[in-house]
């Protein structure tokens, strides 16, 4: 007999297989509260000039930092190949200082222990 003959079960042992187990309706609880504040949209701009030309800008929206810096190559000439005018802004990703304050979270309500049986 091939192989694939002796791996199938007999049809009598289908026929003792357990039904499977009956399921409960599970009641629904209270929906839970939650509350989404959209981000900041506050545009905060900052220009560095030296000698009266813009050599930085600093732009922050929400959470997000950025700078951008004119691309002034020394030597290059106007025209030229080096001399040009697009330089891609840089992102702050992270910053390192002090650990910010954060408020203490709200005690978490527990019960009593039973009391001991004797």
């Amino acid at each position: 007999m091939p192989v694939m003959v002796h791996a199938q079960a007999p049809a009598n042992d289908a026929a003792n297989t357990p039904p499977p187990p009956q399921t409960m309706k599970l009641e629904e609880g209270e929906a839970p509260e939650v509350t989404i504040t959209q981000p900041s949209t506050e545009k905060k701009i900052i220009e560095k000039k030296q000698q009266g030309k813009v050599t930085e800008v600093k732009v922050q929206t929400g959470r997000t930092t950025y700078y951008a810096k004119p691309n002034d190559t020394p030597g290059s000439m106007r025209g030229d190949a080096q001399s040009d005018s697009s330089r891609p802004a840089q992102f702050q990703v992270g910053e390192f200082g002090p650990p910010k304050k954060h408020e203490a979270p709200e005690p978490v309500q527990t019960l009593q222990p039973a009391p001991a049986k004797k």
